[in-house]
Parts: structure tokens; C-alpha cells; sequence
């Protein structure tokens, strides 16, 4: 992450009973891209993700992943999304899920004092940070970059998927990083 974000400049770290402990990172983009500020979990890939339906959960093998949510600064007060980013990356150990491309995971109140977002949708990894090769046999660690969507627009993905909904948002050029965007037309 520090190759691609550079240092962070602000952690916190949450434990959650029964899970191991996973931090979320804040790097605030430089250059160009100075009001975009990054969150990203760290400790999510600790272990790998398993099948909720397996007897026996592979200790080694199986899905590896770090969250990554980015936005515009100064909007809102995004820096309260530490808790929910947690809540998220401990589901796999919480609640037996695999994130993966195309998921929505939903955090059950605003993502951030105010925000019109209680979900997100996984994106595929390998954009903004590689994924990380891991010495076989374990699975890569992929870096999984998270859309913020409103309840109407979840409720939508459900009917119509997530490639839909991706597709309807680059339609009408949808700024995914604007924390407080309205809904995209769903009509």
C-alpha cells in the first residue's frame, strides 16, 4: 500500500470479539489528486476467506483481500467511516462471508455522520494498488476498492447486478468519490 499511497498519516485499529485486530489506514493523495483521501484496511487478509458452507476452513489457501474506500475531502466529515471500514473487513471472520467483486456489503447505518451511503459495492482489484503474490500455496492479497452506494442504488444492483449499476454510473459520469452525491437515475 505504501508503494502505491505512500504513508499513511492517520490509523486507527479496531478488535472485534472473537476476530483478530484490523486497522484502518488514511493516506491523503498529494499532486494532483491533493482532495482525494484514501482509507484502507489492514489485517482483513491476515487470513483467508472461507466457504461459510466448508466442515474445514483451509488455513492457507483460499481468498485474501484489503478494502479500499476513496473520496473527496473536505466535503464531509469522512474520517468517522474508520468504525464501518472495520465492520467490513472483519465480515469474513464475523460472518463467514467472501468479499469479492460484485458484493455489496452493507454496514447497517451512514457509512459517515450524514452520508447518504449504508453500502458499498466491492469493485475488482488491481487498480490502484496491486495485488500482492504471496508465496504459494495462499492466494494473492487483493486489493479491493469499495463504491459507496445510496439505498436506492443498492437496491437496484440487487434487481439488475452490479455490472448494471457500474454501467448506469459511468452513463451519467457519476463522481464516485463525491461523499455527498446524490443517487444515480435509476428511471
Amino acid at each position: 500500500m505504501r508503494t502505491a499511497l505512500g504513508e499513511p498519516d492517520a490509523r486507527a485499529a479496531v478488535t472485534f470479539l472473537g476476530t483478530d485486530r484490523i486497522e484502518v489506514l488514511r493516506f491523503t493523495a498529494g499532486g494532483t489528486d491533493g482532495d482525494i483521501v484514501r482509507y484502507a484496511t489492514l489485517g482483513m487478509s491476515a487470513q483467508p476467506m472461507a466457504d461459510p458452507t466448508a466442515v474445514l476452513a483451509d488455513p492457507v489457501k483460499g481468498p485474501r483481500a484489503e478494502l479500499v474506500l476513496s473520496v473527496r475531502r473536505g466535503i464531509a466529515d469522512t474520517g468517522k467511516v474508520l468504525r464501518p471500514l472495520a465492520v467490513l473487513a472483519a465480515s469474513p471472520q464475523v460472518e463467514g462471508v467472501i468479499v469479492a467483486p460484485g458484493a455489496s456489503l452493507d454496514v447497517g447505518g451512514p457509512l459517515w455522520p450524514g452520508a447518504p451511503f449504508t453500502s458499498v459495492l466491492v469493485a475488482e482489484s488491481g487498480g490502484l494498488v496491486e495485488d500482492l503474490e504471496l508465496d504459494a500455496p495462499a492466494d494473492p492479497v487483493r486489493f479491493l476498492p469499495l463504491l459507496p452506494m445510496t439505498a436506492n442504488e443498492a437496491a437496484w444492483k440487487r434487481v439488475h447486478g452490479a455490472q448494471a449499476l457500474q454501467e448506469r454510473w459511468l452513463t451519467h459520469g457519476t463522481d464516485l468519490r463525491d461523499p455527498v452525491r446524490k443517487s444515480v437515475p435509476l428511471g
